[in-house]
């Protein structure tokens, strides 16, 4: 997405970046907790290094 947070979590877990993408887009569309989540995952990733 924006951010980096996909392609750092797909190589965190070992997952395919466009499944890490689709989750995010379905946690919006169905949850509503996804873009709260990108923003967490976000803030990890940055102080994280």
């Amino acid at each position: 997405m924006i951010l980096g947070v996909s392609e750092w979590l797909s190589g965190k877990l070992g997952w395919k970046t466009s499944h890490i993408r689709i989750a995010f887009v379905v946690s919006v569309l169905f949850f509503g907790f996804g873009i709260g989540l990108y923003l967490i995952l976000w803030l990890v990733k940055i102080f994280s290094k």
